[in-house]
């Protein structure tokens, strides 16, 4: 699980305590996630996900995209938020490489209870979001949540702006990369990448941004 870059264990510890419960499913998800080794890094924190829930909210999402599902943590979360305001006219697209990680994804999203509301989609991320170009599905998402392979940001940044409603938020994770974005001897394809994606927002004039240090950094972009 990523954890908050600055915050000491006992004042990660007092966030995490100060946010409301997890619900049942998203706790259930962590715990496993966190006995798959390496790879659970790539699962968010209990924060982030109650600050993701924070603005479904906020925007009112009722059609959103997530790119990067894992193991489902921020997926649920979301969709829970969403299925609260919405019920079952809630929906959201959920893309990911991994047939094995959707998989275990899903089964959290039947214990959630907002499996009826999620289509999941295997298989690289860019010809799903033009199959919903394709559509004529511009222009109709309110939330997309990204937090896949760092190279393809780029490549995914104009799709979801074009999916985006006036108004609608997308939010990347992982921008700070640990620190190393401000590291100049960092030049891995990963962080270039990333420095690329803060630039390319930074200087977009059809979206309003947040930089921010939450988690592991998330850059969020409002459509104007």
């Amino acid at each position: 699980m990523s954890r908050s870059i600055g915050l000491s264990p006992a004042l990660e510890a007092y966030v995490r305590d100060a946010n409301r419960a997890e619900h049942p499913a998203l706790a259930r998800c962590r715990e496993e996630t966190a006995a798959m080794g390496e790879d659970a890094k790539m699962q968010i924190s209990p924060e982030q996900g109650a600050f993701l829930q924070m603005i479904v909210h906020l925007v009112n999402a009722r059609d959103a995209i997530e790119i990067g599902v894992f193991t489902g943590y921020s997926a649920t979360a979301a969709a829970l938020a969403m299925k609260e305001r919405h019920g079952a006219e809630a929906r959201l697209v959920a893309c990911d490489i991994s047939a094995e990680f959707m998989a275990k994804a899903t089964g959290y999203f039947e214990e959630a209870g907002v499996s009826e509301i999620i289509e999941p989609r295997v298989g690289p991320a860019s010809p799903s979001l033009d199959q919903l170009i394709d559509a004529d599905e511009g222009g109709g998402f309110d939330y997309v949540f990204v937090d896949a392979d760092k190279p393809g940001y780029l490549d995914y940044y104009d799709r979801v702006v074009t999916l985006l409603r006036p108004g609608g938020v997308v939010v990347f994770d992982n921008v700070l990369w640990s620190g190393d974005v401000a590291d100049p001897d960092k030049s891995d394809d990963d962080t270039v990448a990333l420095r690329d994606i803060a630039r390319r927002a930074k200087a977009d004039q059809r979206v309003d941004i947040a930089f921010t240090s939450i988690g592991d950094g998330l850059l969020l972009c409002t459509k104007r």
